[in-house]
């Protein structure tokens, strides 16, 4: 089964005390690969609580002057984390007030039209925010309560965002649809456009620098140089050599290569000279006032447009999955003793993943396959990013359990047609998504019966 890995609800206030990441119960090697997961929010504390009252009402639930507060908290402690200026206290409660009411009747409105949490899938999301955290569940929860934060407060958050999510993609299931004219009409505007702003370039350099006030013999001998360079570049020479062996230019310890950009963050002799030319072309030698310029046109696209191509990796893991037969601590030793030994040449990853991986890659010795950037969880991708091919990880912690990675290759892959514009229906969808769930929010507070009492005291 193919997990999903939800985007943050623009329905649920972004003060939550976590995002709630979702995934079904399934941990086989699928169950890994998840698409686009929000970064979790840290959980506030509580703010000490007061004589309290009811500030509002929705649907005769009330909304009550500590809640105001507490959410207030929150906002304020990610505002300062992300260095954005805090509004007056005033003008922020009633911000707060405000979304504490839609979102209030979002989940009235949820729960209304029968969406529902169970415990399972209330505890599942629990393990993962601890897994985002490096934790077991038991030591997140000791973090929660030693931080002050109510650990059943914490988890109706949770369910809180949950119903939230849930009804987000319902409701976008059936209000948002993008038609293969949508996505014809994208992609023809896009290929039209001749905005060189549009232009996206990453370009190979090597930089022959001729000194100011350099004579006639110095500026001709770096120019031989130059056409040397460009020579060998184009009889197939490795460029990130000859950037290493040549050039001048601060790029030169990264193989010469300059990123993907906007053209119009190009120097102007740059864009001009590989405007033409094809991914793999060279230009020059270019003289300009710095010397002369050797490039290679490494990536060429117009920004909006898919991409053509994606780096793939193909990995091998052994998954030890921590439980009352084994602790998390003691799946980290093992794994390390697992290590130890493919490393000393006793035993092989393919052997000991058979052996031992409580996982359905275990009989193919832990292959995971071929897979693109955002198919796994992020606690398990991005150490695998980090691993030359033939590298051995240590041990990694993921909400699934405790894993040893070893990269076997990664490739360079074209992206089908098919994947292209199901790339640019996810952006269309998501263009459309904003303007669809604002709507269904406002309707869904219209409806509801809504009485202020009093105005929040802080």
């Amino acid at each position: 089964m193919t997990e999903r890995r939800p985007q943050l609800s623009r329905l649920a206030a972004v003060w939550c005390l976590c995002a709630p990441l979702l995934w079904s119960a399934d941990a086989s090697a699928q169950a890994l690969r998840l698409p686009n997961q929000p970064s979790l929010l840290r959980a506030a504390p509580n703010v000490p609580v007061t004589a309290d009252f009811i500030v509002a009402l929705v649907n005769s639930e009330p909304v009550t002057n500590n809640e105001v507060r507490q959410r207030m908290q929150r906002v304020e402690q990610q505002m300062a984390q992300q260095g954005v200026a805090v509004p007056p206290r005033e003008q922020l409660a009633q911000q707060v007030l405000e979304q504490l009411l839609t979102e209030r009747a979002l989940l009235q409105h949820a729960t209304q039209t029968g969406i529902r949490v169970d415990e399972a899938t209330l505890l599942r999301a629990e393990q993962s925010v601890a897994a985002q955290n490096q934790l077991g569940l038991e030591e997140f929860r000791r973090r929660v309560a030693a931080e002050g934060v109510d650990l059943n407060r914490f988890r109706n958050d949770l369910r809180n965002q949950i119903l939230l999510q849930r009804l987000q993609d319902r409701e976008l299931e059936a209000r948002v649809q993008v038609s293969e004219t949508d996505i014809d009409d994208y992609l023809r505007a896009q290929q039209r456009s001749g905005d060189p702003a549009n232009l996206l370039l990453n370009l190979g350099h090597v930089l022959l620098l001729v000194p100011e006030g350099a004579t006639e013999q110095q500026v001709q001998a770096q120019k031989a140089r130059a056409e040397e360079v460009a020579q060998r570049a184009r009889a197939g020479g490795d460029f990130a050599a000859l950037a290493a062996e040549f050039s001048n230019a601060a790029e030169r310890a990264n193989g010469g290569v300059l990123g993907l950009r906007q053209a119009s963050r190009l120097p102007e002799l740059f864009v001009a000279s590989t405007q033409a030319l094809k991914v793999g072309d060279i230009a020059g030698p270019l003289r300009s006032e710095a010397g002369f310029h050797v490039l290679k046109v490494l990536e060429k696209r117009q920004a909006g447009l898919p991409e053509a191509s994606v780096v793939q990796t193909r990995a091998r893991h052994i998954l030890l999955r921590a439980g009352p037969q084994l602790t998390e601590a003691a799946a980290i030793e093992r794994l390390n003793q697992f290590r130890q030994q493919i490393a000393s040449g006793q035993a092989s990853f393919e052997q000991l993943a058979r052996e031992h991986s409580q996982d359905g890659s275990a009989s193919g010795g832990g292959d995971l396959g071929w897979t693109s950037a955002g198919q796994f969880v992020p606690e398990f991708e991005e150490p695998m990013n980090k691993l030359r091919p033939g590298e051995v990880s240590a041990p990694v912690v993921s909400r699934f359990g405790v894993h040893l990675i070893r990269v076997e290759e990664r490739r360079e892959a074209a992206v089908s047609q098919r994947d292209q514009r199901e790339q640019v229906r996810a952006l269309l969808r998501e263009r459309k998504a904003g303007a669809a769930l604002d709507a269904m929010a406002r309707e869904v507070r219209n409806r509801a019966y809504i009485e202020n009492r009093e105005p929040p005291q802080l």
